[in-house]
């Protein structure tokens, strides 16, 4: 498992670059690769193996192709705050853990939670967690606790 998480690290990298940057998403892509590839980046953090970087590459691809689907999911279900007032590392968190919880079948829901509050305490700020659980827990409420 340790794995994915830091696919999902790097995803998150690569999602970050995409909503600061105009970039395609395999230029995003292309450039966290290539500071994974230089030792004086993250030497003690490789990503893997090539499961890990499909698995990473599979996040931001669909993440980024459901991002207009993902938003409204976001904006939905965070009372008072727009995407826009979001810092970009939470925003970032909060689309890949959607799209894990909305497009991916083989991802249990409470992974794809916990993971993003991970994530969000590691690089978000001291609230980051709490927020993005919130925002995931009423989502999960109304989208899939309900369905059997």
């Amino acid at each position: 498992m340790q794995q994915r998480r830091r696919a999902r690290e790097h995803a998150l990298q690569a999602l970050y670059a995409l909503d600061a940057q105009d970039r395609e998403v395999g230029e995003a892509l292309e450039l966290v690769w290539s500071m994974l590839n230089n030792p004086e980046y993250l030497e003690d953090q490789p990503l893997g193996d090539e499961g890990a970087k499909r698995f990473a590459d599979q996040l931001v691809r669909g993440t980024w192709e459901n991002r207009a689907s993902i938003d409204d999911a976001i904006r939905t279900h965070s009372e008072h705050w727009s995407l826009g007032r979001m810092s970009r590392v939470d925003r970032s968190i909060l689309r890949m853990a959607v799209y894990e919880l909305l497009f991916r079948k083989d991802i249990p829901p409470k992974v794809a939670i916990n993971e993003a509050i991970d994530l969000g305490k590691t690089y978000g700020s001291e609230n980051s967690g709490a927020f993005i659980n919130g925002v995931l827990d009423a989502l999960y409420i109304d989208r899939l606790a309900k369905k059997p």
